[in-house]
């Protein structure tokens, strides 16, 4: 079961670990200038390719010189304020700690050498070819890739409470996917840590998602302060 994700416009351990050494001093030397934002990425990562945007930074893709694989680079410009520090640092110990195949992982973080001179933080993570706003803004999803797209949220979120954590930004655009329908859950610069005691069964103050997107998942809003799910049994008849 593929779907259609073009919405859009090894080398050796010895080898690596050489390159690592050299590159070491100097691996935000190389810089990439893309729609105006300097990418201080190399050499480690080029080839930069525009993805997308969004409040707190730039996506672009980029070819990995260790792995030889393409690979997503997300620039965060966090320090101006301290809420954009709160919430990097957030996402950053949080994806750091999770492992899971239905969320997004980080594979390298790249900064400067000094904290005088550190401006910019770059997330390297795995590519993923679409997300599912853009996917369901272009065709209509069938009935078996909405119950499987759903199974894949609800197996990423069981992990993400079993961890007493709570996304609290859950929508189509911080849904990940690829040709092969695998989805990501991305993005956790809102999400909180849990009493260990709370049973998300409560709604948190605050809430920040603001549409509803029930023809889509099925299910009702705010469902991510919540293990209970109203609209489970439908799933049932997909």
């Amino acid at each position: 079961m593929n779907i259609d994700t073009n919405v859009n416009e090894q080398s050796s351990t010895t080898m690596e670990d050489n390159f690592d050494e050299e590159t070491k001093e100097s691996k935000t030397s190389t810089s990439e200038l893309i729609k105006d934002q300097l990418f201080e990425v190399g050499p480690l990562y080029t080839d930069l390719k525009y993805i997308g945007e969004g409040a707190y930074g730039m996506v672009v893709s980029g070819h990995d010189n260790r792995t030889n694989q393409r690979v997503a680079i997300k620039k965060l410009s966090p320090f101006e304020h301290q809420c954009f520090c709160q919430r990097t640092l957030r996402e950053i110990k949080i994806l750091a700690r999770f492992k899971h195949e239905n969320i997004i992982n980080i594979q390298d973080i790249i900064r400067s050498n000094s904290i005088e001179q550190m401006k910019d933080i770059y997330l390297v993570q795995q590519l993923m070819e679409c997300d599912m706003y853009k996917l369901i803004k272009h065709q209509k999803l069938s009935s078996e890739h909405i119950c499987y797209f759903l199974y894949q949220i609800l197996r990423g979120l069981k992990y993400i409470h079993s961890a007493n954590v709570l996304h609290r930004d859950l929508k189509p655009s911080n849904l990940l996917l690829n040709t092969n329908c695998d989805l990501k859950i991305c993005d956790f610069g809102l999400a909180r840590i849990a009493d260990p005691s709370f049973d998300h069964n409560g709604v948190l103050t605050e809430y920040v998602n603001k549409k509803i997107y029930e023809n889509l998942f099925l299910f009702h809003a705010n469902i991510d302060d919540r293990s209970r799910l109203d609209g489970i049994e439908r799933l049932k008849s997909c």
